[in-house]
């Protein structure tokens, strides 16, 4: 879980080697996870996911089939056993809709971790922390484990963790724009007061972008239009398995000090004269 990686001075080389992390329980050792919308059709979506590695893939229960066999099915490509899916609320705009959608999940399929979204209106679908913290009570108190999505805001964040939220899931930017980490400072402090799991959910764009949540100490990173909208989906995806992973051992590893001005990188003394 959060809070019990080795900090950068401190961390023993020895065990600066990636062990998976935890989220309600559960054990995984990507920190990618992925969704399974916009893409041009099923097989495509499970070859991008295959290649990125992903254990987790996320599922708009209100856009994706998952009871229609006369249609294809989302299950036929992506194995439910082999995957672990996690139901989310996209398009959801109400504090209602989104529980209701999860209800409908749950007795469908029977997830109960689940990603609860409720969006602002277009064109920014910013977080709505109103109707999110209203979901989220009912959500927990009918018994889910509720991964939520919400502003960068650190104090939404603490109150989300108070109720009982498995994983605090702020923006790095809106949703589908693709515009990277906006607000690192701040991601920075919500992340050193977390105490579950924090991961960077919206606005990914591309491999450098993934890589910079993680070298900010970010749990995971969750993605969709990054890969699904990239011109070659399936090299996208394995360019976001190689950032997060590479993201993660550099913010293991500790990152040199900043500093104005150059530091020679060979040593002065001995120089011949």
């Amino acid at each position: 879980m959060h809070g019990t990686h080795p900090t950068a001075p401190e961390a023993d080389p020895k065990e600066a080697i990636d062990d998976g992390w935890v989220v309600a329980g559960r054990r995984f050792n990507s920190r990618l996870i992925v969704g399974t919308g916009k893409y041009r059709d099923l097989p495509q979506t499970a070859a991008a996911i295959e290649a990125s590695g992903a254990e987790i893939v996320t599922v708009a229960v209100r856009r994706v089939n998952l009871s229609d066999r006369a249609a294809p099915m989302l299950q036929d490509y992506v194995d439910p056993a082999r995957y672990t899916y996690l139901p989310n609320t996209a398009g959801c705009h109400t504090a209602q809709e989104a529980v209701r959608t999860l209800r409908l999940a749950r007795e469908a399929g029977g997830w109960n971790l689940v990603k609860l979204e409720v969006l602002g209106p277009p064109p920014l679908l910013y977080p709505d922390m109103p109707a999110t913290f209203e979901a989220a009570e009912a959500l927990l108190r009918d018994g889910f484990e509720v991964m939520v999505y919400c502003a960068d805001d650190p104090l939404a964040a603490q109150r989300l963790e108070a109720m009982g939220c498995v994983a605090i899931m702020p923006l790095g930017a809106p949703i589908g724009s693709g515009l990277g980490i906006q607000n690192p400072a701040m991601l920075s402090m919500m992340i050193a007061q977390a105490k579950v799991p924090l991961l960077v959910d919206a606005g990914v764009g591309t491999a450098s972008d993934a890589a910079i949540a993680m070298e900010l100490g970010c749990d995971a990173v969750l993605l969709n239009s990054a890969i699904a909208h990239a011109r070659e989906p399936v090299l996208m995806a394995r360019a976001m398995r190689a950032a997060v992973a590479a993201g993660r051992l550099a913010h293991l590893a500790g990152r040199m000090p900043r500093r104005m001005g150059a530091d020679p990188s060979s040593p002065l003394t001995g120089l011949i004269r």
